[in-house]
């Protein structure tokens, strides 16, 4: 099939995606539940075999420049992997970079359409996939498997469709060409006019330990589709599910007749800080990065040769003033505290509670009730050790578990950490959330991100208290979230202000299966690109347009 076969074939998924970021209702193009039902009973079981053929082998992947090869990965869950992959050093770059520019020409010409086509295609292909990919992202980010299926594989790519669905807006939102006429004494004058999308040059996908390919593919598949080759470098402990999404990527482009090296993995040892090298490059006009904000604030200000989207660290709050229900409160947070053992950027840090307590339906609750309740929550939600594992996941790295052990020496413990055994893996580090109690003058302790499975319970003296600390650390610290709980509408208001004031999203009286660390693809979006935490936003139009321009050329008509 060719590129526009493939466009015509998946058409109905890029319209689907089209009509949602238009409407921003529910949509989805890929199955999240990982159920024999909707997979066929062979999928689990054939993905598990695909993941367990790479364990102590080469990955066939070809790298330009590789010098020998590189392993790197650990298994949160305490199983070795020993994939290696082609090494990538400094020495190396400028043979990466020729052979990633080589192709350019013809992905340009290959157009709009064509690209779209094939970016749809590998998308098709990664689904086909996704089980392989889910136990790639499971045992590189310790996300429990339900988890690393749905985030780092369904939504996944649900992400990666949106933002190719902004991009086909964006190309399209100029005519390929034109015929103008000026009207002149005579006969008028007339031009005809060509308008051609062309990327902006080689992109750079810097990706992060945590979420592998949530984070990684919107920003690979806006500079692919859009024109541009792609060096992705994986994380070093997170490198297998990028491995695969090259790979799949590579043999799509050779398919349609394409040059595979537009898209390139260049894997490094822990240390080898390959990244900075890589993004002071004069080929490289487009870097997207997640990750620490030491490193994001690095590239915003050195590697300005290139468009650079970053998302970074944040302190993600929830402002907790009255409640209609209680029990809905505290076990909604308990979700949100527990989920991936707190290893997100969505994950909520800072609980401003008033020092007198808050209004509920079960009567008035003082601060030391509440936080009673959410820790009696967060032990019903973790009562069962099997069960509990499956939300937890795995402590994806050693400094996870360094601030946890660190955290109870700020304040009261409310909620101590326990480790759980794993049933299934006796090796995986799995810790439940801590929650300490610290009073709102604390700020150089919950004032800055405290990634992992700690929370702070932090004792104002108002609400109003409460919404004023919350600007203060989101306007200083970032925040990707920030959620509020109040009976009254006058509250509300103030806090949605406050959240437009420091440009974060909000939710509000969350009691139900709708929680604030997690976004839905073509409705919601994360980040805003408004506060420190992150520079752009998953996903928008400004979040595809910088990655091309559109040059003319014109002649008499």
């Amino acid at each position: 099939m060719t590129s526009t076969d493939w466009l015509a074939a998946h058409r109905e998924r890029l319209d689907g995606a089209l009509t949602a970021i238009r409407s921003r209702g529910y949509y989805s193009a890929f199955p999240e539940s990982p159920s024999p039902r909707v997979y066929g009973e062979a999928a689990a079981e054939d993905g598990k075999a695909a993941f367990e053929a790479h364990r102590g082998t080469a990955y066939p992947v070809e790298t330009p420049g590789a010098t020998g090869t590189v392993s790197s990965e650990e298994s949160p869950y305490g199983i070795p992997l020993d994939v290696q992959y082609p090494h990538t050093t400094e020495s190396g770059l400028d043979e990466l970079l020729q052979a990633a520019q080589q192709g350019m020409s013809d992905w340009r010409k290959a157009g709009v359409d064509g690209r779209v086509g094939v970016t749809l295609e590998i998308l098709d292909r990664l689904h086909k996939r996704v089980f392989e990919l889910a136990n790639a992202v499971q045992h590189t980010s310790g996300q429990a498997f339900v988890m690393a299926f749905q985030a780092g594989g369904a939504h996944a790519l649900d992400r990666a469709l949106e933002a190719i669905a902004y991009s086909y807006e964006e190309m399209n939102r100029y005519p390929a060409t034109a015929v103008w006429e000026k009207p002149a004494k005579g006969d008028p004058i007339r031009m005809e006019k060509n308008f051609t999308v062309v990327g902006r040059g080689v992109a750079l996908v810097i990706g992060c330990n945590t979420f592998p390919t949530w984070n990684s593919w919107p920003g690979l598949f806006a500079s692919l589709v859009t024109g541009n080759a792609v060096v992705v470098k994986p994380h070093p402990l997170a490198v297998l599910p990028l491995a695969i999404t090259v790979d799949v990527a590579r043999e799509v482009l050779a398919d349609a007749g394409f040059d595979p090296n537009l898209v390139t993995l260049a894997a490094e040892h822990p240390g080898d800080g390959l990244a900075k090298p890589l993004a002071l490059r004069p080929e490289v006009k487009i870097i997207d990065f997640t990750g620490g904000s030491e490193f994001g604030q690095w590239l915003e200000q050195n590697a300005t040769q290139a468009e650079v989207f970053t998302e970074k660290a944040g302190v993600n709050a929830v402002i907790v003033d009255s409640t209609d229900s209680f029990k809905a409160l505290c076990n909604n947070l308990a979700f949100t505290l527990s989920l991936y053992s707190g290893q997100m950027c969505t994950t909520t840090q800072n609980l401003f509670v008033p020092a007198d307590g808050i209004d509920t339906d079960e009567g008035h609750k003082s601060f030391d009730e509440v936080g009673a309740g959410l820790a009696n929550s967060i032990g019903k939600l973790l009562g069962d050790d099997a069960r509990a594992v499956e939300l937890l996941g795995g402590i994806v790295n050693q400094a996870v578990v360094s601030r946890l052990e660190l955290a109870p020496e700020y304040g009261d413990v409310v909620l101590a950490s326990r480790a759980i055994q794993h049933p299934a893996y006796a090796d995986a580090v799995v810790r439940t959330p801590l929650l300490v109690a610290i009073d709102a003058k604390d700020e150089e302790v919950y004032g800055r991100e405290c990634f992992g499975p700690v929370s702070f319970l932090v004792r104002t003296g108002d609400t109003a208290e409460s919404i004023e600390r919350f600007r203060q650390t989101v306007r200083e610290g970032g925040a990707m979230t920030a959620g509020v709980y109040s009976t009254n509408e006058q509250t509300l208001e103030q806090v949605r202000d406050a959240a437009l004031d420091v440009g974060v999203a909000l939710s509000e009286n969350l009691t139900g299966q709708v929680f604030v660390n997690q976004s839905a693809a073509f409705s919601d979006f994360h980040g805003t690109g408004a506060n420190p935490a992150a520079n752009a936003t998953y996903t928008d139009g400004a979040y595809v347009a910088g990655r091309f321009r559109v040059i003319q050329s014109r002649r008499h008509a």
